[in-house]
């Protein structure tokens, strides 16, 4: 029983998971927003994890989908090669959990 119960609720939540399709750009004139890679979490403004799956995407809470095409995605973004350049600084995370605004100043930026 407790393991039905463990299951229905991982699957509650797995289904609830949304992510924001995003599109990298070749050049800073494109994007909507100009992102900064961190090195450490604890400088990010957004933890972001990577969706497999685009039928995932919906909200503005650091689960992304990188589309192919450009006139598919919520945010266009370019990774600029110093913090100063950037709008918002961002780390990959490797667990969903993890993924959220630690900077919620900034979370316009994706709306």
């Amino acid at each position: 029983m407790k393991v039905q119960i463990f299951t229905f609720l991982i699957l509650i939540f797995a289904i609830d998971i949304k992510a924001q399709k995003v599109f990298s750009v070749e050049y800073s004139n494109q994007a909507d927003v100009k992102v900064f890679v961190a090195d450490y979490e604890n400088r990010a403004d957004l933890v972001v994890y990577k969706v497999d799956y685009e039928s995932r995407a919906g909200r503005n809470d650091g689960h992304w989908f990188f589309v192919d095409y450009s006139n598919r995605a919520d945010k266009r973004i370019f990774f600029v090669d110093y913090i100063n350049q950037a709008d918002v600084v961002i780390y990959f995370t490797e667990y969903s959990s993890r993924a959220g605004w630690l900077n919620k100043e900034k979370i316009q930026y994706f709306y």
